[in-house]
């Protein structure tokens, strides 16, 4: 069960949207290097209807343990992608990480 949520905002370039998406969605290059980590349990990408060029990312993790060994092995994989998007955004900004809650037992 998937049971952090890491939460980023980004307000992307005008114009530069449909290549956004194609990176940050959930089958895209970030979610594909996600993939290569136990313990990701996939990303959900969301438009803002209000503010154009305004995304929220959210990835889904087992565990702080599980992101924290995924950043340590592969590090250079995850810098190199983060500078190769970087042209496509204005801003970037972590939101947070959230811990999923369960419900109650019955």
């Amino acid at each position: 069960m998937d049971r952090q949520v890491h939460v980023w905002e980004f307000q992307v370039r005008p114009g530069r949207e449909v290549a956004f998406e194609r990176h940050y969605g959930p089958d895209g290059s970030w979610a594909r290097l996600f993939r290569s980590a136990e313990g990701y349990g996939g990303t959900v990408l969301l438009r803002d209807l209000e503010r154009p060029g305004r995304y929220l990312t959210l990835d889904h993790w087992e565990s702080e343990r599980a992101y924290r060994a995924f950043r340590a092995a592969r590090e250079q994989e995850y810098a190199a992608l983060d500078a190769a998007c970087e042209a496509l955004t204005l801003t970037e900004r972590a939101i947070g990480r959230f811990e999923v809650v369960a419900p109650p037992a019955t």
